[in-house]
């Protein structure tokens, strides 16, 4: 992406606001877009090519898309709860054009090849963003954890405490060691609920 003040050889539109947020700050400049790419960040007075489609957005702030990598979709099975078709259109009012689906409260849960090929189905027809998704790691899953990763999921999430949903029980000390040990293999990612069940269990009511 250029960020020079050369206007790029083809504009089709060009997105000019006093507010363009960049790594370095907040200042006025346009935004030149191409082919759904931003190819520049140019100065806010610079002179469209007449052929681009100029919108001023005012003092409106114009920033990247936002990633939000927690999510809970609850699509299929508890689609009430929260489905695809809500949380993308939530997703893009709030500036988040990517979101990463949690692999619990759905039916089935994210614990499978299978079931995350249910998901992206359900997801496909209903997506205004782009959505990612997280696989869950459960007791006796272990062998599934490696093929989840080939096909695509960001990482895995576990509870050591009930996660609230019976299809999505809690891994105990010997299990964690054994999903660990399997994501080590191939470097996979590990999100943990490590809340103590003991202690939760002695907790004041």
């Amino acid at each position: 992406m250029n960020r020079s003040s050369a206007v790029p050889p083809t504009v089709e539109t060009l997105l000019r606001s006093t507010r363009v947020v960049l790594p370095e700050g907040t200042r006025p400049g346009a935004v030149a877009v191409s082919g759904g790419r931003v190819t520049a960040v140019l100065p806010h007075d610079v002179t469209p090519p007449p052929d681009a489609r100029p919108v001023d957005l005012g003092d409106t702030a114009l920033l990247p898309g936002l990633v939000d990598t927690h999510v809970h979709v609850n699509d299929p099975g508890r689609t009430p709860w929260e489905g695809f078709a809500t949380a993308c259109r939530a997703a893009a009012a709030g500036g988040v054009t990517t979101i990463v689906d949690m692999p619990l409260n759905s039916l089935p849960p994210t614990t499978t090849v299978e079931a995350l090929a249910v998901k992206r189905e359900v997801a496909r027809p209903r997506a205004v963003v782009d959505i990612a998704f997280w696989g869950g790691a459960v007791p006796d899953n272990a062998a599934d954890l490696r093929p989840l990763h080939d096909a695509g999921v960001m990482g895995f999430k576990c509870f050591l405490s009930p996660s609230g949903v019976e299809e999505f029980p809690p891994l105990d000390a010997e299990r964690l060691d054994t999903v660990m040990a399997a994501l080590a293999a191939f470097d996979g990612l590990l999100l943990v609920h490590a809340e103590d069940p003991a202690r939760l269990d002695a907790a004041p009511a």
